[in-house]
């Protein structure tokens, strides 16, 4: 099943993303993100790809919010979600910097998620128990652990909550930070030990349903920020606070989560 995912993922991208790349117009949802002929155009084929290879029900982005919902409390075994295309903003605008995702769910936890760059090429991709890899390579890229005052971090800034966006721009925990527009593959950079913490104010299903077992699978770790348990936190909107090093997470959780 890994590898017709992959196949699928790969002829996806190089059929119905790339060759629209910087040409084609985008519109806007009601929340204001912005989809393309593009996203419709892969999340179709997708779906179609993914129902050959296993009838379960499928989960996209480019769905409406109630057939999303619905989708997901009428499956009663495993469920696909797909994002067609993470990053879009990046994909109209010229930025090199969006992906594929693909994952399987099961029970509400994914056992199979892979990711693509197009642009680089560089393919992501874990099994339950049976570790993360990039391009065949396995995860982690880097082990070098800094303290948290040296650490590269991969942070959303708009969605999270006003103030802690203030403490993190005054008091600077880490040396650098980093956001470029893609989820899924913040959690791919962090796996790979790219970025040494991560820090999401919320993302939807398919942000994390493949990112999250690529991190869990190269040895890292993630909570909320009310939750140490990640998967307790609300399905819809999870914030995430990630590291690969497990003390390098306590220590960024416990500053985040340190009263104002």
């Amino acid at each position: 099943m890994l590898e017709a995912v992959i196949a699928a993922v790969r002829a996806v991208a190089s059929t119905e993303i790339m060759p629209r790349f910087m040409r084609v117009e985008h519109a806007r949802k009601a929340d204001r993100s912005v989809y393309t002929e593009a996203d419709l155009a892969a999340q179709e084929t997708l779906v179609r790809q993914l129902a050959a290879i296993a009838g379960h029900p499928i989960i996209a982005e480019e769905m409406t919010e109630n057939e999303q919902v619905e989708k997901w409390l009428a499956a009663d075994g495993d469920v696909w979600c797909v994002d067609p295309i993470d990053g879009t903003s990046n994909f109209v605008n010229g930025l090199p910097y969006f992906a594929v995702a693909v994952a399987l769910m099961r029970a509400g936890r994914p056992v199979l998620g892979v990711i693509l760059d197009p642009c680089s090429g560089e393919l992501f991709h874990a099994e339950k128990g049976r570790g993360a890899f990039m391009n065949g390579i396995r995860l982690p890229l880097k082990t070098r652990v800094p303290e948290l005052k040296n650490a590269i971090a991969g942070i959303d800034f708009k969605r999270l909550p006003e103030e802690l966006r203030r403490r993190l721009a005054v008091e600077m925990p880490f040396a650098s930070q980093r956001n470029f527009g893609a989820s899924v593959l913040e959690w791919c950079y962090a796996a790979a030990g790219r970025y040494d913490v991560y820090l999401h104010g919320g993302q939807k299903l398919w942000d994390y349903a493949a990112g999250s077992l690529i991190l869990a699978e190269a040895g890292g770790h993630m909570c909320s920020f009310d939750h140490d348990d990640f998967w307790a936190a609300p399905l819809w909107k999870r914030p995430v606070i990630g590291a690969l090093d497990a003390g390098l997470f306590e220590r960024w959780k416990n500053w985040l989560r340190r009263p104002a």
